[in-house]
């Protein structure tokens, strides 16, 4: 447990032979209960799952019997889908918060306690890494996977109306029991687009949500190798996104209550396509008549700009920055912890009493 919450973490593994065992092995002590969910893998990924579950089950000795519960899926169903799975189980075993760690070894479970720790002091429901905090951590970014985060980020802002959430595409989060409860996870994208899709469905359940500063160096780390095509995965997601932005609208802002949202942003797209289509066949056959379309264009892309003012508004509620520990930038928790206890910082001291008023590393999201 940790500060009086039972913790699960979610190891979606797929082909991660030679990585996901050691994930395993490096659970803090403090977790309860990891779900090591084999996504149909094709080496030796189960096989090595099963070898190091073992391990860790004969020397538990915790809130559950074991610590460790393997799961395979006969055939693949993406990323999203292993996670669905463990949040499924942890949803049905009542475990108060559950983290994801990837089994490729490419988030540091030093710093679990940084994601845990907002919906500890009750700030939050939802937490989630955000490399884009600190500048420096840009730098370690590749710029094609930089410049698809910043593109899909923005269009997530749309989609989920958590305007101020940066870095919609990291893997590296936790989330209430209350939040599993409320949410529609059992909808929930299957492919790596999951996290942006999550972020939809918790906006509509009214979730709150907090973003952590995360370095970027340790999820490039060497040896290392993204399953991601980027050239399939941005104009897939996206579209993704564009369906579950139409969700959202449905969902919270007419079929749970009415607001003028939903038909503002649905006139400023129709009035701004249709114009805009206008504008380009105008300028192509050079009727002259592209001055009124252009009038028509500018009026559904400010009648679009103000129905997110307005989503803004309504979501600001729900946003929460969580702020580093000092002016070097650092988070206290990005600090590796000494010994086997996952609770020390680096100089030794106690992250309760670090954290014991957490209140005071949360900024509340500017206007």
């Amino acid at each position: 447990m940790y500060r009086e919450m039972t913790v699960a973490v979610v190891v979606p593994a797929y082909n991660e032979e030679g990585f996901v065992g050691d994930v395993i092995a490096e659970l803090p002590d403090f977790v309860d209960r990891a779900y090591i969910i084999d996504d149909g893998s094709t080496d030796g990924t189960w096989a090595e799952i099963q070898e190091h579950s073992d391990a860790r089950n004969e020397v538990h000795d915790g809130h559950f019997e074991d610590l460790v519960v393997p799961i395979r899926h006969e055939e693949n169903r993406g990323v999203g889908g292993a996670i669905k799975t463990g949040y499924e189980h942890a949803r049905e075993e009542g475990i108060d918060a559950t983290a994801v760690l990837g089994g490729d070894d490419q988030m540091n479970p030093e710093v679990l306690t940084r994601y845990l720790d907002p919906i500890a002091d009750g700030v939050a429901d939802y937490t989630k890494g955000n490399r884009f905090a600190r500048p420096e951590d840009w730098a370690e970014m590749p710029r094609f996977r930089l410049l698809g985060n910043v593109v899909l980020s923005y269009l997530t802002k749309i989609a989920s109306g958590y305007w101020e959430t940066m870095d919609s595409q990291n893997g590296y989060t936790a989330i209430s029991l209350s939040a599993l409860e409320r949410t529609e996870i059992d909808g929930m994208y299957e492919y790596y687009g999951y996290c942006n899709d999550l972020l939809v469905r918790l906006n509509a359940a009214d979730v709150r949500v907090a973003d952590v500063p995360r370095s970027s160096e340790y999820a490039y780390s060497e040896g290392w190798k993204s399953h991601i095509d980027y050239t399939e995965y941005i104009p897939r997601v996206s579209g993704m996104l564009f369906r579950s932005f139409l969700w959202r609208l449905q969902r919270k802002y007419l079929m749970t209550g009415y607001s003028p949202i939903a038909p503002l942003y649905v006139l400023g797209m129709v009035i701004s396509t249709l114009s805009g289509l206008g504008l380009l066949k105008s300028v192509l056959s050079r009727d002259g008549e592209s001055g009124t379309w252009t009038l028509a264009t500018t009026a559904g892309l400010l009648t679009f700009l103000s129905a997110s003012i307005l989503d803004h508004e309504n979501s600001d509620h729900l946003e929460t920055q969580v702020a580093p520990d000092d002016d070097s930038g650092e988070t206290q928790a990005d600090a590796p912890a000494t010994g086997a206890d996952t609770d020390a910082t680096a100089d030794g001291t106690d992250a309760r009493d670090e954290t014991s008023n957490a209140a005071e590393s949360i900024m509340p999201t500017e206007q």
